[in-house]
Parts: structure tokens; C-alpha cells; sequence
């Protein structure tokens, strides 16, 4: 079979999809004998429950993962443990504070009036053609960067100029994709030798080292400046939150620059391409059914006030946490296209599934997520559909799937902290577009899931766009 994967690897997730639904939903691969690459797939729901949850301590990232992914560092995605437990813990308390909830809504809100809105207006005007993902990989940068740093990098402009960081981040996802195909002592040789895919992840490096080294720097020349960092309430970003109180906390977190190095950069892959390539799918799926976009359009017409429903407007949170049918159809979008395309575990030690397979420390538990919300098994016989409707009950409520079910949030202890934020976001974004605009997708222009980390459009989502208001 191991032959047959390399075959098909330049369409992966859609072969993943054909296979797990042929075997029940888990699968082996042998690998190669000198490759030490033995694969379980799964998506059966019981084997992520237990995984995920029932069995948390006997699967953690791992060293091997922390290896492919060591730009990273120490930050919480690489990490196990204490470690993990300590930067969950942080993270969270931040996120949950009301100056958070305020800096994000305004910053989110700031974006979009004043960065998305302007290139909207400007590509309507001149019926240019745009690539609306790299707009939005653009919006979400500048908006994380702004969350998490308190600067803002200013990617999102008429311009759309060259921005470096962002192509870093983009090669570093690519690069640690292809290390997850290879065996280690192959790409650990192309490492060596500073050739093929690794060099590009090198110079990727060093570029993500240099822009986040000089946030840091400012941020910490700021504060040291400013008399009344701690009542500011202008902002609330994590890396003043984390230097200002770093001698409050209750951990044994050491806050140098390495450290705040990791989670900036761990936290900007996580808030940038969340709701980037959520933004991204979901847009391209309700253009492409116009029966859900009439309805996502009449539910926003009873959410507006009487009077202002035919012109231009930007949408309230307020206003778009009661769009019931919105949110639903962004979670059926996330179904389909997660933003990350597969979870790998190890075990620590020998184990038995629910499903009856067994696993050891040697074996790669891959849990690809694109195959999963496509599983007629888990979804039912409409599961290739996009489907609001699945997720709203006989009450008009949105239902509540199961984190082992719907798992484009991750489950168990490991479920993200900014789940609630990417849904602000998204919601935001996505309902004042579809409000203000007609998008019509660029004729002949192939939509397919690129080869990487991260679930975007190989060849970008490239659109025109026309006022709907004058």
C-alpha cells in the first residue's frame, strides 16, 4: 500500500477519503522496511474519543512531531506535559478576560472598515480579479499580529505588496508537510546539506526569527517607556500581558525572549490560517451555492434594522451571534474543508483501539480530517453535501456535535482555546461580505486542497466582485 500512497500523494486527502471509506473507517499501511513509517488511519469516531480523550496521556505529540515542527520551538503546539499544561493555562486566562474580548472586537471590526472594505471597493471599481485567499490570509495576519503583539504589520492594504513573513509561513507549513512523507534520516540529510525542500524551510526561518526578535524588542522597549502599561486599555495583546505580568504567575514558565518567541509564532500559524482558510472555503462554497447564500442573505436582512437593510453596513457581534443559520453553515464548511488536514499521534506505550487494532511506540495513529467529515458512516449518505441544515435542530437551535464527531477544533484536553475567537471572526467577515457583495468566481479557475499542514486552494481563489449596494 505504501506504493500506492507515494502514487497518489499529489491528491492525498481525497485518496485518504477512498481508502478509510472502503475499510470502515481505519486502515494499516506498512511502510518500507528501512523507513520505520508504519501508519494506522483512522476516523473512526470511538478510536478519536479514545485518543483524544479517554486515553489522552498514552498519546501525546511526541518527539518525532516536535523534530518535524522545530521552528516552532517549545511553543504549545510541540509541547507535552507540564510544559503544555502551563502554556494552556496562560493562554487561556487571556483569552477568556473581558479586555481581550474588547481588543478583539474592535481590532476584528478596525480590519474590516478600514483594510478589507477599502480592496473590496477598490477591485469592485476597476473589475480587477483578486485573490481573495491571500486577502484573507492578509486580514488575519494583520489582525493576530495586532492581538498578539500589539503592532500592526499593515499587510492588508490598496497595494497588497510582497509581505516575506507571510511567504515564510507558508513555506514552513509546506516543508514540514513533506517531512511528515519522508523518513527522517532523508530529510535530516537534506538538513545537512542545506539543499531541496529544507533550504527553503531555513530561509523561511530566519526570516520569522528576525520579524518576531524585532516585536519583541519594540514591545519591550515600549514598556519600558510607559508608565501605566498595566490600566492601559487601549489594547490588550498577549505579549504585553505575558512581559507585564511575567513575575505574577503561578507557573514555572520562564518568560525570556525564547519563550515569548514560540508563542507568538505558535499562536500567529493558529490564528492566521484558522480562520484564513476558513474564511476561504466557506466563501467559495456559498458562492457556488446560491440557494444557501440566499438564506444566509435573508437571515442578515431580519438581523439589520428596519431602514438600513438595502445599503452598505458592517456587522455588529451582537448581531451576528444570533444568525443561527450563518453559523450553521460555517460549521458545515469546516466539516468539509478543516483548516488542519490531519492530526499524527504516537503512543507511548503498546495499546488497543475500540476498534480492535493495535498500536505501539513505532507507529505513526494518523487522524486525517478531511476524510472524516466526509465519512457517509459518521455524516450519513448526504455527507459530501454542504449542508446547513444538519446542524439546526427541531428548535431552531445549532446543535452540538460531538468534538470526536466534528473535530476541526481538535477534542479533549487539547480543544482550542480560540475557537470562540476564530467563530467572532469568521462570522464577522463572512456576513459582511456576503451582505455588501456579489462574488462570482473567475471562469475556468480549478479549486483543489493544496499539499500541506494547512487545508487552503492549491492555486489560490481568484474572483470578481461587484457592490451590491451603491
Amino acid at each position: 500500500m505504501f506504493p500506492s500512497l507515494l502514487l497518489h500523494i499529489h491528491r492525498i486527502h481525497e485518496r485518504s477519503t477512498e481508502v478509510l471509506s472502503r475499510t470502515g473507517g481505519t486502515f494499516f499501511l506498512k511502510g518500507l522496511w528501512f523507513t520505520n513509517m508504519d501508519i494506522l488511519g483512522t476516523v473512526d469516531p470511538a478510536n478519536v474519543h479514545y485518543i483524544m480523550s479517554a486515553n489522552f496521556p498514552n498519546f501525546p505529540k511526541g518527539q518525532e512531531l516536535k523534530k518535524i515542527f522545530d521552528v516552532l520551538g517549545d511553543g504549545i503546539f510541540n509541547s507535552d506535559l507540564d510544559l503544555w499544561k502551563d502554556q494552556r493555562k496562560l493562554a487561556r486566562e487571556m483569552i477568556i478576560h473581558q479586555r481581550f474580548h474588547k481588543c478583539l472586537i474592535k481590532t476584528t471590526w478596525d480590519k474590516v472598515e478600514n483594510g478589507l472594505i477599502p480592496v473590496l471597493e477598490l477591485v469592485s471599481k476597476e473589475d480587477r480579479v483578486l485573490d481573495l485567499q491571500d486577502v484573507f490570509k492578509r486580514l488575519t495576519f494583520d489582525t493576530t499580529c495586532i492581538l498578539l503583539t500589539g503592532f500592526d504589520p499593515g499587510c492588508l492594504s490598496l497595494q497588497l505588496a510582497h509581505v516575506p513573513f507571510l511567504n515564510a509561513m507558508d513555506d514552513v507549513k509546506d516543508v514540514c508537510f513533506v517531512r511528515h512523507l519522508l523518513p527522517q534520516s532523508v530529510w535530516k540529510l537534506q538538513q545537512w546539506l542545506g539543499i531541496g525542500p529544507e533550504k527553503k524551510l531555513s530561509k523561511a526561518w530566519e526570516v520569522l526569527d528576525y520579524v518576531i526578535g524585532q516585536y519583541i524588542s519594540m514591545k519591550r522597549d515600549e514598556l519600558s517607556n510607559a508608565t501605566n502599561s498595566k490600566e492601559d486599555e487601549e489594547g490588550y495583546d498577549l505579549l504585553t500581558s505575558y512581559i507585564v505580568n511575567a513575575g505574577e504567575t503561578t507557573t514555572g514558565l520562564k518568560f525570556d525572549d525564547k519563550f515569548l518567541r514560540d508563542t507568538i509564532l505558535n499562536f500567529m500559524f493558529a490564528g492566521r490560517d484558522t480562520v484564513a482558510s476558513g474564511l476561504t472555503w466557506f466563501i467559495w462554497l456559498v458562492v457556488t451555492h446560491p440557494e444557501i447564500e440566499k438564506k444566509i442573505r435573508e437571515e442578515l436582512t431580519v438581523i439589520i434594522p428596519v431602514g438600513e437593510g438595502e445599503k452598505r453596513r458592517l456587522f455588529k457581534t451582537d448581531e451576528v451571534k444570533n444568525a443561527i443559520y450563518l453559523h450553521a453553515a460555517l460549521c458545515d464548511s469546516l466539516r468539509l474543508y478543516p483548516p488542519v488536514a490531519f492530526q499524527r499521534k504516537t503512543p507511548l506505550e503498546p495499546d488497543i483501539l475500540p476498534s480492535g487494532h493495535h498500536v505501539h511506540p513505532n507507529m505513526r495513529v494518523m487522524i486525517p480530517l478531511y476524510a472524516m467529515g466526509r465519512m457517509e458512516s459518521i455524516w450519513g449518505n448526504d455527507a459530501s453535501e454542504f449542508k446547513p441544515e444538519r446542524w439546526i435542530s427541531n428548535r431552531g437551535a445549532v446543535k452540538h456535535e460531538p468534538s470526536y464527531k466534528f473535530f476541526s477544533f481538535n477534542a479533549g484536553p487539547r480543544t482550542c482555546i480560540g475557537k470562540e475567537v476564530a467563530f467572532t471572526q469568521m462570522k464577522i467577515v463572512a456576513a459582511t461580505i456576503i451582505h455588501n457583495y456579489q462574488i462570482e468566481m473567475v471562469k475556468g479557475h480549478a479549486v483543489c486542497p493544496n499539499f500541506s499542514v494547512m487545508l487552503y486552494m492549491k492555486h489560490g481563489f481568484k474572483v470578481r466582485i461587484k457592490r451590491r449596494w451603491t
